[in-house]
């Protein structure tokens, strides 16, 4: 969850400076004192269409940024598919080797015919050097061998999990993006924070910071 929302905050700022691109600035035909007044101004004909782009992205991921014209946010959120479909397939692979080696081993020792044959499944996944005595015996290494299928089944069902979260975050980034494109980032806006001391019904005071957004 924390790491999830470290994307969150991540993906936001990023958003907001994506939208650099729609805005402009234009120096005003009057002068003053203290130089150049800028007027702000946003083509609202280009604005996105927030739905639009989140239907995009659903039905192809990345499509809502190239629908918002956000086009370096593609290597990230292929590269994220790409990390989770790499990890997916990866527990995937060792999570049926050794349920495979389990049952191979389980079924063996039932029939009294466990053997170090190299071609077994269970003997193929000791580490190299290994034998079934140096792990601790038949029965030990069944016990790993459950406990190592059952890690990555889980790794597998996270790996999973980030997907999907992947895929929402894409969504809503494309939405958050089209939504603040014509939101104001003129040089007029500033974020103030100064002492200020607060005097309650019964007239005691005391000492607080003010926060004061000005535009």
């Amino acid at each position: 969850m924390r790491r999830l929302l470290y994307i969150v905050l991540l993906l936001l700022p990023l958003s907001l400076y994506a939208q650099q691109d729609q805005v402009y600035f234009h120096p005003d035909t009057t002068e003053s004192a203290e130089g150049d007044e800028y007027k702000y101004y946003v083509d609202l004909t280009k604005k996105p269409d927030a739905i639009k782009a989140v239907w995009l992205g659903a039905i192809a991921p990345g499509a809502g940024q190239i629908y918002n014209k956000s086009y370096w946010k593609l290597p990230i959120v292929y590269g994220a598919f790409m990390g989770c479909a790499y990890a997916i397939t990866y527990n995937q692979n060792r999570y049926s080797s050794y349920k495979t080696a389990y049952l191979d081993l389980y079924a063996d020792n039932d029939a009294g015919t466990v053997t170090e044959d190299p071609s077994k499944t269970y003997i193929a996944v000791l580490p190299d050097g290994y034998t079934l005595e140096r792990v601790g015996g038949t029965n030990r290494w069944l016990t790993t061998l459950q406990n190592q299928q059952n890690i990555y089944r889980r790794y597998r069902d996270y790996s999973i999990l980030a997907t999907v979260l992947v895929y929402a975050l894409s969504l809503i980034d494309a939405y958050v993006d089209a939504q603040l494109f014509d939101f104001d980032i003129t040089p007029d806006l500033s974020l103030n924070v100064e002492p200020q001391i607060y005097y309650d019904t019964r007239r005691e005071r005391s000492a607080e910071l003010k926060l004061a957004i000005q535009f």
